[in-house]
């Protein structure tokens, strides 16, 4: 099983570099890529939604969904699995980027952007789909810029999702988020 879902990946990562890439959309992913890391477009929108937007419950929620999602993800879950990179595995990849030193899987870009998009959306408003798209450039930027598998991101993004579920159900449980935020 491991070693089929192996052979699509790399067969996706060769077609992505072969087919999909061109100088116009290298940049613009790269450009998505950086904003997703440290998961800091979404340490920003935390701190806009408790300084701004005056919505402390749902920043404060954002940064500890951050913070839970990143040892889960990046400290047990990568170490764990211990997943190379993909340009480590295939020689005739190329990343696009500065090669990240960290394991590949899953993908914390992913798990960092659907928890916060999850979250986010909660905290209801006409944007909530606005976050999940943004989710979703972010974490398809990664294997496109030929650092993730995407069986990475696609697990990354469920993690993120189950994570922030969690959480979710944990915080309307103890009353922290406001009945608005209730769907």
């Amino acid at each position: 099983m491991l070693h089929t879902i192996q052979n699509i990946d790399e067969s996706l990562m060769l077609f992505i570099q072969e087919n999909l890439r061109f100088t116009p959309l290298n940049h613009l992913m790269r450009l998505f890529t950086y904003a997703g890391e440290m998961g800091a477009v979404w340490i920003i929108l935390a701190l806009f939604f408790i300084f701004i937007k005056k919505d402390g419950k749902t920043g404060l929620l954002l940064l500890a969904g951050l913070a839970v999602g990143y040892v889960i993800n990046d400290v047990v879950l990568k170490n764990l699995v211990a997943r190379p990179r993909p340009f480590l595995d295939m020689p005739e990849l190329t990343a696009l980027v500065s090669p990240p030193s960290s394991y590949s899987f899953p993908s914390g870009h992913a798990a960092s952007g659907f928890l916060s998009a999850y979250i986010l959306a909660k905290s209801g408003g006409k944007r909530r789909g606005l976050f999940y798209l943004f989710a979703v450039v972010i974490a398809l930027s990664r294997p496109y810029v030929g650092v993730h598998y995407v069986s990475d991101v696609l697990a990354g993004a469920l993690l993120g999702t189950l994570t922030a579920a969690a959480l979710v159900f944990i915080a309307e449980k103890l009353r922290l988020l406001n009945d608005k935020q209730k769907d």
